[in-house]
C-alpha cells in the first residue's frame, strides 16, 4: 500500500520558542500549509475553489503533541481522508521526524463546504468527493531542501 500524501520542510529558527523546541502554535501552520498542499494535489487547491464560488470553512482542529521537534530537523506531514460527510471533511494530518521517525503530534482538521456567495453550507461537489476518495498516496511535496 502506497504512502499517503507527504508534505516535507525543515523547522526555521523563528519557528521555536525559549526552550528551544517548536513553539506549539507553529504546528497549526504546519497543518495549514500540509492540507493546503494536499489540495493542491488532488487539483482542487483554494483558487480552484474560488474559480467555482466555493470555499472551505475549519470548524475544528484539534492537535495532539507525542514529541517534540527543534530547529533544523526536516519533518514528514502525512495527510489523509479521515471522513467524508454531506458538506464537511476530515483530514488528518501526523507528523513525524523525517530521519528517527518518531511521532511528533497527530491532528484532525473539520472543514465545512460554503457557497461563496451567499456564505453558507453546500454539499461537496462530487468531484472533489471522488478525489477525496482516492487521495494523493505516493505524492511528495519536499521544500526541506534536503537532497535524497
Amino acid at each position: 500500500m502506497p504512502q499517503p500524501f507527504c508534505f516535507r520542510f525543515r523547522v526555521r529558527y523563528n519557528e521555536c520558542d525559549g526552550q528551544q523546541v517548536v513553539f506549539n502554535a507553529r504546528y497549526a501552520d504546519y497543518i495549514d500549509i500540509a492540507i493546503k498542499e494536499f489540495m493542491r494535489a488532488l487539483g482542487c487547491d483554494y483558487k480552484q475553489l474560488q474559480a467555482r464560488e466555493l470555499d472551505n470553512q475549519a470548524v475544528k482542529l484539534t492537535i495532539e503533541w507525542q514529541s517534540s521537534a527543534r530547529f533544523d530537523d526536516v519533518l514528514n506531514v502525512f495527510v489523509s481522508v479521515k471522513k467524508l460527510g454531506n458538506t464537511s471533511f476530515t483530514l488528518q494530518a501526523d507528523i513525524h521526524h523525517a530521519d528517527e521517525g518518531r511521532s511528533i503530534a497527530t491532528s484532525e482538521a473539520v472543514y465545512v463546504m460554503m457557497t461563496a456567495e451567499p456564505f453558507e453550507k453546500t454539499p461537496v461537489p462530487d468531484d472533489l468527493r471522488e478525489k477525496f476518495q482516492t487521495g494523493a498516496p505516493g505524492t511528495i511535496i519536499d521544500q526541506s531542501g534536503c537532497a535524497r
